[in-house]
């Protein structure tokens, strides 16, 4: 199949429900995967995904280069029952992960083993019970034909949100308003991040958050504002975006990570660097800039715009004023009695730290690695500590950036 072919199979797939009669249209809710009939299995030259549910839904496939990846877009699939192991059964395919990737959307990621393309895609619909099978059929193809046909089929909706300019400066600062803090729950949706002993990631981290924002805003003088407030999967730009739309004065991210070592634990929090300085840094870098390209997010184009950033960021004012809340951070949080790592600061390349226009750090509540911060995590008193101790930090922090205005005008 030629490479234009293949981008019209892809878009065709979006919109091909949109031409049914209306009585095929009509239904509602989550189209629920049927886990025991679903699979992604080897075909001769290729790989087959196999996909039962209990009703047709708007969906397209694509495929992305670098990684190769088999991205299929539904609107929207309930998962619950579904576990990568059971549902891929192909050599072809080295893993795949699925769940909500934005509001009224879901998105299963499929990554490949070798260069295939989309050779047939199609859904039908069965005339007695209603219900739905999606057929994908991919075929070995050369490096290059891939590379051209991979891309994602135009998406009004969510190319409004990749093609934000993360640069873009927030509006300017209301002196008179209250300080707007950023809570930003790490991962989400497709990208559930760190799991152990049935605790995730995503979960944890939005839990706290929303007791952080309750908190914040409570406390008088300050507002709060949440990247997310439920399971779904917000690109890093995005998140940025939706902190300069917010006005925001501080950006603060949420994540709790796991070690295959198990040999760390306790509240650390991160800067931005152009390099990680230890192996902690450094596998933290790797899991976080690589959030979007794990959920299927094409980020071609972009680098040169993260590059900058992160060039421009070191001469700005936000980097010192970074460097202070972060050491007030871990000064308050020893305070209120939260249990610190060993190594409380810490720095890394991470992409949701790349804004210059407001400072940003990384807290590292715990790891869900180390059964004691798992405990603590699960709880509402170590929770509370937690939050009690950012917000203490949040307020000496912005006391002390007041008092030091004056002196930065002279």
């Amino acid at each position: 199949m030629g490479t234009a072919v293949g981008r019209w199979i892809s878009w065709l797939c979006a919109v091909w429900l949109s031409v049914l009669p209306l009585s095929a249209q009509e239904f509602s809710g989550l189209a629920r995967l049927d886990v025991a009939q679903s699979v992604v299995t080897d075909v001769d030259g290729g790989i087959a995904v196999t996909l039962y549910m209990s009703q047709p839904v708007p969906w397209r496939v694509f495929t992305l280069d670098n990684p190769k990846r088999l991205v299929l877009d539904f609107r929207e699939v309930d998962w619950r029952g579904a576990t990568p192991d059971a549902l891929l059964q192909a050599l072809g395919a080295n893993d795949l992960r699925f769940g909500s990737l934005r509001p009224g959307w879901s998105r299963m990621v499929v990554d490949l083993a070798r260069p295939m393309i989309v050779d047939e895609a199609g859904m039908t619909v069965g005339d007695q019970d209603g219900t739905a099978t999606v057929h994908v059929t991919l075929k070995d193809v050369s490096g290059a034909e891939f590379a051209a046909a991979a891309g994602a089929p135009p998406d009004p909706g969510w190319d409004e949100v990749v093609a934000l300019d993360p640069t873009v400066p927030a509006p300017p600062p209301d002196d008179g308003g209250p300080l707007v803090v950023v809570i930003d729950p790490g991962h989400g949706g497709i990208d559930p991040g760190a799991e152990r002993e049935g605790m995730v990631e995503a979960d944890v981290v939005l839990h706290l958050g929303k007791e952080l924002a309750d908190a914040v805003t409570r406390s008088g003088g300050m507002r709060a504002v949440l990247t997310r407030d439920s399971d779904v999967f917000v690109p890093l730009a995005a998140r940025m975006t939706i902190a300069r739309a917010a006005g925001a004065d501080v950006f603060i991210s949420l994540h709790a990570d796991a070690l295959e070592e198990a040999n760390a634990s306790g509240a650390s929090v991160y800067t931005l660097t152009q390099e990680a300085f230890d192996t902690a840094s450094e596998r933290m870098a790797e899991r976080h800039n690589r959030g979007d390209l794990l959920a299927g997010v094409d980020l071609s184009g972009q680098d040169d715009t993260v590059a900058t950033v992160l060039m421009d960021l070191a001469r700005l004012e936000t980097g010192p004023q970074s460097l202070r809340l972060a050491d007030t951070l871990v000064a308050q949080m020893v305070a209120a009695g939260v249990q610190i790592n060993n190594h409380p600061r810490r720095e890394a390349p991470l992409a949701v730290l790349n804004a210059a226009d407001f400072p940003s750090v990384l807290v590292e509540v715990g790891f869900l690695s180390d059964a004691d911060d798992r405990e603590r995590l699960s709880s509402d008193e170590g929770r509370a500590v937690i939050v009690t101790g950012i917000v203490d930090a949040l307020q000496l922090w912005a006391a002390d950036e007041e008092a030091r205005g004056p002196l930065l005008r002279q």
